[in-house]
């Protein structure tokens, strides 16, 4: 998905947060006098990280190769000491995020698909953001092995398409071979019989000129 496409995707998604972070606070006052938990704003903190990942993205596609590294690095150590489904749905982006050495569709494609297999643990704008990527990484590796296996195809009929030109030259040779011999017996043949010939008449001049 393109960077520009992307944010205005988490806009939108921001404005459904913030719709929802509206309706719970109503519903919170509308019981006064009573005790309650604190309420988490679950419209700010979805922003906060959609901006985070947002922001990490775009370091990552424009950085320079050390600034993309560090920001593997990083997303990778903090899922490996604390695996929670934000850090995981972190990881999963820059690994499948493009043009960068650390890219693996593949294990971005497994991380995203065990997300969403549970998408209670996720705030509802990572849902959709992480459903999203999915949808795209799923695309991307489809097309990866279309082109491998094209690729593989394009080889096999090069391969087939050599034999059978090796095979041709081959016959080719043995033909020329067999024509050659075929033309050398043919001379040796004439050669036997000018030299037949040659001592015929070597003969009959000699006669000839034995005769009174």
């Amino acid at each position: 998905m393109p960077l520009e496409s992307r944010r205005l995707w988490v806009a939108a998604l921001l404005c459904t947060a913030a719709l929802t972070g509206c309706e719970t606070t109503a519903l919170v006052h509308q019981r006064p006098g009573t005790e309650s938990a604190p309420v988490i704003d679950r419209a700010d903190a979805s922003a906060k990280l959609l901006s985070g990942y947002v922001d990490m993205l775009q370091k990552l596609v424009q950085g320079a190769p050390a600034q993309q590294a560090e920001i593997l690095v990083t997303a990778q150590r903090e899922y490996e000491q604390s695996p929670t489904p934000s850090k995981q749905l972190k990881y999963a982006l820059v690994l499948a995020a493009p043009n960068h050495a650390g890219t693996d569709l593949v294990r971005a494609q497994k991380m995203l698909r065990e997300l969403i297999a549970t998408p209670e643990s996720l705030l509802p704008a990572e849902r959709a953001f992480g459903f999203l990527e999915l949808q795209k990484v799923n695309k991307q590796v489809s097309f990866v092995a279309e082109i491998q296996r094209l690729q593989s195809g394009s080889d096999r009929v090069d391969r087939e398409r050599l034999l059978a030109m090796n095979r041709k030259l081959q016959s080719e040779l043995d033909e020329n071979l067999r024509l050659r011999k075929a033309l050398d017996e043919a001379n040796a043949k004439l050669n036997a019989i000018a030299n037949i010939e040659q001592s015929i008449n070597e003969r009959k001049s000699g006669t000839e000129g034995r005769s009174p």
